[in-house]
This record gives structure tokens, C-alpha cells and sequence, in this order.
């Protein structure tokens, strides 16, 4: 009477699990050197490498030390490098290009850990569910972990209802414990977004919530500080805009659009690092290109390019300004130089469709 679902096991053969790991976990930077060395993407090894820093600074608030000195245990093997790369991997895989989620369930309970006996959720996992939406549910036992958490605060878009799409494919996948109230699966459904058709155009829309505070007294330095915080809260953009207030004084806008389900996080990052006493918060409606990514072959080496699509043909495209750089240093050349390769070579696909 229970649910079909795929369960997915990964053997590592060359891998001595048990007398390593047992004795103290993994720490961050072992696992980091792991994930250096494996024959991944690079946008793969940068999506991974930016969750594996997030889960270690939630353990290290959490236990109240420097994230370098964190050790892993109950996420400190290869399966959690499986599960962050293969989640992105699979997603690549499908051209899903946005993820939306429902609230996260909040369950109750205890786990035994390597720290002892821990109320559900986790710890780590309250720590990188911060700003996030929770919905209660009665089951004695651990729905969400830190491994999971950490996906769904660097992969949604948004957490709440889902888009208006149309449905192209649903898939269950199997966790391991059995639940006796609750079959223990995540379904994913795949869609397609709902688009505007006028005149053989397709327009995304969505929501999002820009945040914004006027500041006079802070001093120009800090600003920088201010919106690694936002984006690393979830922001989606941020920037700064001069303006003048009262009395003529000289002062600088910092505004930022985050998803709904994590305004609050980006609030909390403005409040928190900025020297403003109140935030200014505005639901938008936004209006998008269809987006999809490629990899073009340059002179300098391999770019990956975003493309803008309307009316189904390519009407934009934009390289990743970090890898152009990266290019650069290695070729000896200007950016602009490996920018212009790859808007040529992005301009190539374009009139080969």
C-alpha cells in the first residue's frame, strides 16, 4: 500500500569508510581537497564547494568554533559530496533551470549523534534553516537533515506554493527508515513554466521581494561586507544607488531582491551589517528571458555562457565574468579579451539555429 520510489545507492570501492571516519569524521578541508580532485564540472565543483562551506559554518555556530576546525560526522563521508554534487549534477542533467519547494516539515524527536543525544531537527539543520518557512508535522523522527537543509537554502528559488506550470514528469525518491504514518520519499515533479505567448515571445514571471534602506552614516568600506552577507543570505541581487536626503545630505540607497521565503534572512543580513535602523520591503513582479546555460570552446579555454531566449532564438548572452578571469590570469591576456571570445563564440550558436 506504500509508494513506488527509487533508491539510489553509490559504492566508492577505494574508499576506507569505517577506520578514518569512525574515529572523528571529515573535516571541511579534507572534504574540500575530495571534491578538488574529483573529475567534475566546474560549475559542479563550485556549487558543491559553496554548500560544503555553508554546512560547515552552521556546525561551527552551532558548536562555537572557527569552521575550518569543524569535523563532519553524521555528514562527514563521501556520501555527502554524492549528494551535493549529484543533486546539481541531476539538474544540469534535466536543464532545470529554476527549484522551487514546498515548507519545510518540521518533525520532532531525537537522533543519537556523535555529539549524543539531539532533538529533531538537528542543530546544524535549525542553523541553515534560518529565514526559511517551516510547517509543523507530527512524526517522531528526522525529515529533514543538515545535507538537505544545506540543498534547499542554496537551490530554491523559493519556498512556499508551487509555480503555474505545466507538469512534464514526477519522480519518488526512497529514504532509507521506514516512517509507520508517512511513506519516507521526496517527489520532484519537472514543468514546464507558464509563459506569455503574445506575438511568439515567452516571458517568465515570478515573484520577489526588494528590500531596500537608505544610509547616511556608514562608512564606504563596510558596504562591501554588507552585501556578501545578503547574497550569502540568499539575496538574489544586490545594489547601491546615491542618492540625497534631507537637508541635502549625500547618502547611498542599498537595495536587494530576494525570493519570498528568504526576505526575511536578507532583512536580518541588512539589519545585522549595515548601520540602518529599519529596512523598506516591496513585493515585485518580475518579468524574465527564459533562460539555459552552454559551454562554448574559446581560444583561452572552455566558458560557460547564459543565454536569453525570446520567441524561441537566442537575444542575449552573457559569459561568467569569474571564469573569463580565471582564463585571463592563466592566458596571460585582458578579460575583456576572453570576453569577447566567448560572446563570439555564444554569437556562433546563436546563428546556428
Amino acid at each position: 500500500g506504500g509508494l513506488a520510489a527509487t533508491a539510489l545507492t553509490v559504492v566508492a570501492t577505494d574508499y576506507a569508510h569505517g577506520e578514518h571516519e569512525g574515529q572523528h569524521g571529515r573535516s571541511h578541508a579534507e572534504l574540500a581537497n575530495i571534491l578538488d580532485q574529483a573529475a567534475l564540472e566546474p560549475k559542479v565543483k563550485k556549487g558543491t564547494a559553496a554548500m560544503l562551506r555553508m554546512l560547515a559554518e552552521a556546525e561551527a555556530a552551532v558548536h562555537g568554533v572557527d569552521a575550518e576546525e569543524v569535523h563532519f560526522h553524521e555528514v562527514g563521508g563521501l556520501d555527502t559530496l554524492v549528494d551535493l554534487a549529484g543533486s546539481l549534477i541531476a539538474l544540469d542533467l534535466l536543464g532545470v533551470e529554476r527549484v522551487y519547494a514546498g515548507p519545510v516539515p518540521w518533525s520532532h524527536g531525537h537522533i543519537r549523534t556523535a555529539h549524543g543525544l539531539l532533538p529533531v531537527p538537528a542543530p546544524a539543520t535549525v542553523q541553515l534553516l534560518e529565514g526559511l518557512p517551516i510547517r509543523p508535522l507530527d512524526l517522531d523522527g528526522e525529515t529533514v537533515t543538515p545535507t538537505g537543509a544545506v540543498l534547499l537554502r542554496y537551490l530554491a528559488h523559493s519556498l512556499g506554493p508551487p509555480p503555474v506550470m505545466t507538469v512534464a514528469a514526477v519522480g519518488y525518491g526512497a529514504g532509507r527508515r521506514e516512517f509507520s504514518d508517512l511513506p519516507n520519499v521526496l517527489r520532484v515533479v519537472l514543468g514546464e513554466a507558464a509563459a506569455h505567448d503574445s506575438a511568439g515571445d515567452a516571458l517568465i514571471e515570478d515573484n520577489v521581494v526588494e528590500i531596500s534602506a537608505n544610509l547616511d552614516d556608514m562608512p564606504g568600506e563596510l558596504f562591501e561586507a554588507v552585501m556578501e552577507a545578503a547574497f550569502a543570505a540568499g539575496a538574489l541581487d544586490v545594489w547601491m544607488t546615491p542618492i540625497y536626503m534631507k537637508r541635502n545630505r549625500p547618502a547611498v540607497m542599498l537595495s536587494a531582491l530576494a525570493p519570498p521565503g528568504l526576505a526575511d534572512a536578507v532583512t536580518e543580513a541588512f539589519l545585522r551589517n549595515s548601520t540602518t535602523l529599519g529596512v523598506r520591503r516591496t513585493l515585485r513582479t518580475r518579468t524574465c528571458l527564459p533562460r539555459q546555460t552552454a559551454t562554448v570552446e574559446t581560444a583561452y579555454g572552455r566558458v560557460t555562457v547564459k543565454l536569453g531566449r525570446l520567441g524561441g532564438r537566442v537575444v542575449t548572452a552573457q559569459p561568467e565574468y569569474r571564469e573569463c578571469v580565471d582564463l585571463a590570469r592563466k592566458a596571460g591576456v585582458t578579460v575583456r579579451e576572453v570576453y569577447a571570445a566567448a560572446l563570439a563564440a555564444a554569437e556562433n550558436l546563436r546563428q546556428a539555429e
